[in-house]
């Protein structure tokens, strides 16, 4: 049983951790994907052949397609990369929602148990705590560890691969977008993608499962401290990146709403209510 709690534990580290990184080496500037080595289809490496060169070849087909309007063309290529991985999306939001059924149901039982040996703070107490806990996770066939980051963690390397397409393509910097230059900082967007980004946490928040909601505190600092961080950084970066975050953020808040309303249940406790 103390097994199961740990790698629980650890689960929600390495979440954490892989999180917490993601930003940091967006935002780092590093070589690989600084705008002074350009993308092309002589650069080597498997992720520059395979991932972000073909992005860079899409991104100039569409600016082409709109007569030159790369500002488009990264609207567009966003736009269509949230729609591929929004399966994987849908698949994850089904999970989150039962894990949240499931919990609403348990949670009394929980509560019932910790109230059971509140009083009792040894060893032994502990642990039959424990087991007993598992006993109720079996019972209601609750998995704590099924906290759905695969999508995450297979969306990364596309989203990362357009983000360095975006930087290593040199005919966007020539080019205007609304008001901005898409080449050049805006004092503008950067408080667009930090409030779009927080806006994208509130939902995320506000429709995630209680279990995730009472356990994940380092995750809600963490995603607090994205927008900041997403802000910040924005100052110094070309335009057309926090074009890239506000666009695909947006899509995700509208996203979260609306899976959640489709796969979303009335709770039990609702349903005892309704039919009293």
């Amino acid at each position: 049983m103390k097994k199961i709690l740990k790698l629980q534990k650890m689960a929600k580290h390495i979440l954490v951790l892989l999180i917490g990184m993601i930003p940091v080496f967006l935002l780092s500037g590093c070589s690989a994907g600084s705008p002074s080595n350009p993308i092309n289809s002589e650069s080597h490496g498997i992720f520059n052949h395979y991932f972000i060169y073909p992005f860079s070849i899409l991104i100039k087909f569409f600016a082409n397609a709109f007569h030159g309007d790369y500002g488009l063309s990264i609207v567009l290529m966003t736009l269509i990369i949230r729609f591929a991985i929004m399966p994987l999306m849908m698949n994850q939001t089904k999970k989150q929602i039962a894990m949240k059924e499931k919990m609403a149901v348990l949670q009394p039982e929980l509560n019932e148990l910790k109230m059971k040996y509140k009083n009792d703070v040894s060893a032994e107490a502990k642990k039959q705590q424990q087991a007993e806990m598992m006993q109720l996770y079996q019972k209601h066939q609750f998995n704590p560890l099924n906290i759905g980051c695969l999508p995450m963690l297979i969306q990364w390397p596309i989203t990362l691969a357009f983000y360095y397409a975006i930087r290593r393509t040199p005919e966007i910097a020539a080019h205007d977008f609304l008001w901005f230059s898409l080449g050049k900082p805006d004092m503008i967007l950067p408080f667009i993608a930090a409030a779009v980004y927080y806006v994208q946490f509130r939902v995320s928040q506000s429709v995630s499962s209680q279990y995730q909601q009472n356990q994940n505190n380092q995750l809600a600092f963490i995603g607090l401290l994205s927008p900041i961080m997403m802000g910040m950084f924005s100052f110094a970066m070309p335009a057309a990146l926090p074009l890239y975050w506000a666009v695909g953020g947006i899509f995700i808040i509208v996203q979260t709403i609306v899976l959640n309303k489709m796969y979303a249940k009335p709770m039990p406790q609702v349903k005892a209510s309704l039919a009293e």
